[in-house]
C-alpha cells in the first residue's frame, strides 16, 4: 500500500475544511430554488436551510427588485408645470340662445346648426350635445357661460385656450392656480384648428409653459391638467394612443388621440409630456354619455405654435391656397388610373382663375408631393398647404394623364369664407325620357341637355339598380356624369364605349367625374367582368 504524501508542509496549502459541507450547501440551494427539497443530499434534519440564505447579497438584490417595482410617479413635474394651467370663465350674450332657438334647435351650442364641430359634440359631447364646459343660460333670458381651461405660454399674460371656449365671448375672466382671478381679452382665434389667444391683464410674472418641440410617440405617457366641473386644477394620467386622428372637424384635422381621461371643461388645457413640456391642447372627447370613456382628442403643440405666432402677430391666420377640389385616391381610383399606391390627392376640379387653374392642373391630376416632399393623402395636402404663407412659390408634382410633371405655383391666401356653389336645378324626374341602361354598371342615363335643369354637359343618372357597384358608389337619380376614364361623354354610347375601352386595357375599374350638388368628384367604379 501507498503511502499518501504529506502535502501540509507545502507553503501554499490550506486543509480543505467542511468542502463536503459546502458542496452540499450548493446543492440545497440549488433544490430549494427549483423547488425540490432537502432530502436526498444526506444533510442533518438539524440543519436550518435558511441559515443558508441570509446573505448580504441576497438582501441587496431583494432591495433592487423592490425599487424597480415601485411605480413612476408624476408629483414632480406636476408641481412644476400646474402653476402654468388656467381656468376660463366666459360670458356670451343672450343672443346666442335667441339665435339658436329660432332654428328650432333644443340646446344651447355656440355652433352653427349643420357645422363640423356641432356635428361633432351633438354626436360625442354631453347629453345635451354641448361641448365640454359650456351650459347654457334659461330661454328668454340671461346669458350663455362657458367653462373651460387654458395655460400661459410667456410670463406676460398671453395664453392658450381653445376657440370653442371663447368665441363670441362678452366677458372672459380666467383664475390662475393660486386662486386669484385677473380679466382677459381675446387677441384672436382660429376656427379651423379651434385654437385662441388670450390676453390676461394685470400681471407680468405668470408661471408659463413650453409647447414642445418633440412629436410624441404612441405610448408615450402624457398628463391632461384642466379644470373640470370647476374643482380646479385637477390632473388626470394616460398615454398616447394614436397621431393623425380625423375627427370631422375639417380638412386640418390632425389630432392627437389620448386615453386620459379629459371632462367637461378641460377643453383648451395642456396636456403634458414627461418633459413638462406641452404636447398638445386638449379639444374634444368621444362620449356617448358626456364623461370621459378615455379617448380624448389634442392639438397638436406644432399647429398650436404656428396659429399662435400669426394670432399674436396679426389676431388672424393666414393660409396658403392652390385653389382645388381635392379627394382621397382610393384603392380603386388608383387602379383605374394606373398608379401602384393609393396615395397623392385627386383633383377633383380647380377653381376658375385659382392658382392651380392657371398653373395648368386639371380635373383628374393628381398632386403626389409638394416641395420635393411626398403628399400622403389629400388631408396631408390641405395641411401642407394651408402651412405655409399666402405668396410663397412652391413646386407640385403632378401625375396628368398617366405622366409626371413638376409644376410651379405661387400661393394665394385661402378664402376667410368658402364660396358657395349653389346648384338648385335639379334634374326632372318625369320626364318622359327614361335614358338608356349602361350594361353591368347599373345605371341609367340620358344626355343632360334632354333634361331639363341637368346642364348642358355630360350625361345625366334617371334611375340606380339600388343593388349594383354604383348605388354602392352613392350615385343618385339627377347626379350628372361629365367624364368616363378620362373622356368627356354626352351620350349613352359614349359611356359604353369608354368603359369597353377600360375593359380592354384590363381595368378593373373605371373612373367616372361626377357632378353632384353643384360640386364634381371622381367615382371608381368596379367593371364586372365578362
Amino acid at each position: 500500500m501507498t503511502d499518501r504524501p504529506d502535502l501540509s508542509s507545502f507553503p501554499s496549502y490550506k486543509a480543505p475544511k467542511r468542502a463536503l459541507f459546502s458542496a452540499r450547501k450548493f446543492a440545497l440551494m440549488a433544490s430549494v430554488v427549483a423547488g425540490l427539497g432537502v432530502a436526498g443530499y444526506g444533510l442533518s434534519p438539524s440543519h436550518d436551510p435558511a441559515d443558508l440564505f441570509a446573505t448580504p447579497a441576497h438582501a441587496q438584490v431583494n432591495t433592487e427588485v423592490k425599487k424597480i417595482q415601485q411605480p413612476i410617479g408624476f408629483a414632480d413635474i406636476v408641481e412644476r408645470v400646474k402653476p402654468s394651467v388656467i381656468s376660463v370663465k366666459v360670458n356670451i350674450r343672450e343672443k346666442v340662445a335667441k339665435d339658436d332657438s329660432a332654428n328650432n334647435n333644443n340646446d344651447d351650442s355656440p355652433f352653427q346648426p349643420g357645422s363640423p364641430m356641432e356635428r361633432f359634440f351633438r354626436r360625442f359631447g354631453g347629453p345635451d350635445g354641448m361641448p365640454p364646459g359650456m351650459r347654457g343660460g334659461p330661454r328668454g333670458g340671461g346669458v350663455v357661460t362657458g367653462q373651460g381651461s387654458g395655460f400661459f405660454i410667456s410670463p406676460d399674460g398671453f395664453a392658450v385656450t381653445n376657440n370653442h371656449v371663447v368665441d363670441g365671448a362678452d366677458k372672459v375672466e380666467v383664475t390662475t392656480d393660486d386662486g386669484k382671478t385677473y380679466s382677459a381679452k381675446v387677441i384672436g382665434t382660429d376656427p379651423r384648428t379651434d385654437v385662441a389667444l388670450i390676453k390676461v391683464e394685470g400681471g407680468s410674472n405668470f408661471q408659463f409653459a413650453k409647447l414642445s418641440d418633440t412629436k410624441p410617440r404612441v405610448g408615450d405617457w402624457v398628463l391632461a391638467v384642466g379644470n373640470p366641473f370647476g374643482l380646479g386644477g385637477t390632473v388626470t394620467a394616460g398615454i398616447v394612443s394614436a397621431s393623425g386622428r380625423d375627427i370631422g372637424n375639417g380638412p386640418y384635422d390632425d389630432f392627437i388621440q389620448i386615453d386620459a381621461p379629459v371632462n367637461k371643461g378641460n377643453s383648451g388645457g395642456p396636456a403634458f409630456d414627461m418633459s413638462g413640456e406641452v404636447m398638445g391642447v386638449n379639444t374634444a372627447i368621444y362620449s356617448p354619455s358626456g364623461g370621459s370613456v378615455g379617448i380624448a382628442f389634442s392639438i397638436p403643440a406644432s399647429t398650436v405654435k404656428s396659429v399662435v405666432a400669426q394670432l399674436k402677430d396679426k389676431g388672424s391666420v393666414s393660409r396658403g391656397w392652390i385653389g382645388v377640389q381635392i379627394q382621397p385616391v382610393t384603392s380603386d381610383i388608383a387602379d383605374s388610373l394606373g398608379m401602384k399606391k393609393a396615395e397623392g390627392a385627386l383633383v377633383a376640379e380647380p377653381q376658375a382663375n385659382g392658382p392651380a387653374a392657371k398653373a395648368g392642373i386639371e380635373s383628374g391630376d393628381v398632386i403626389t408631393a409638394v416641395n420635393g416632399e411626398q403628399v400622403k393623402d389629400a388631408r396631408e395636402l390641405a395641411r401642407t398647404i394651408g402651412g405655409l404663407a399666402p405668396g410663397n412659390a412652391v413646386k407640385l408634382n403632378v401625375l396628368h394623364k398617366g405622366e409626371d410633371k413638376v409644376v410651379n405655383i405661387t400661393l394665394g391666401q385661402l378664402p376667410n369664407t368658402l364660396e358657395a356653389k349653389a346648384d338648385t336645378d335639379n334634374a326632372d324626374k318625369g320626364n318622359s325620357s327614361r335614358g338608356t341602361d349602361v350594361p353591368k354598371l347599373g345605371l341609367t342615363v340620358a344626355p343632360a341637355n334632354s333634361v331639363a335643369g341637368a346642364g348642358k354637359e355630360g350625361v345625366v343618372v334617371t334611375e340606380v339598380d339600388p343593388k349594383s357597384a354604383a348605388a354602392e358608389r352613392g350615385f343618385k337619380e339627377g347626379d350628372v356624369i361629365l367624364e368616363v376614364a378620362g373622356k368627356t361623354v354626352a351620350t349613352a354610347g359614349e359611356v359604353r364605349d369608354a368603359i369597353t375601352a377600360a375593359r380592354t386595357d384590363n381595368k378593373n375599374s373605371v373612373l367616372m367625374r361626377v357632378k353632384s350638388g353643384g360640386s364634381s368628384r371622381f367615382v371608381a367604379v368596379p367593371l364586372a367582368k365578362g
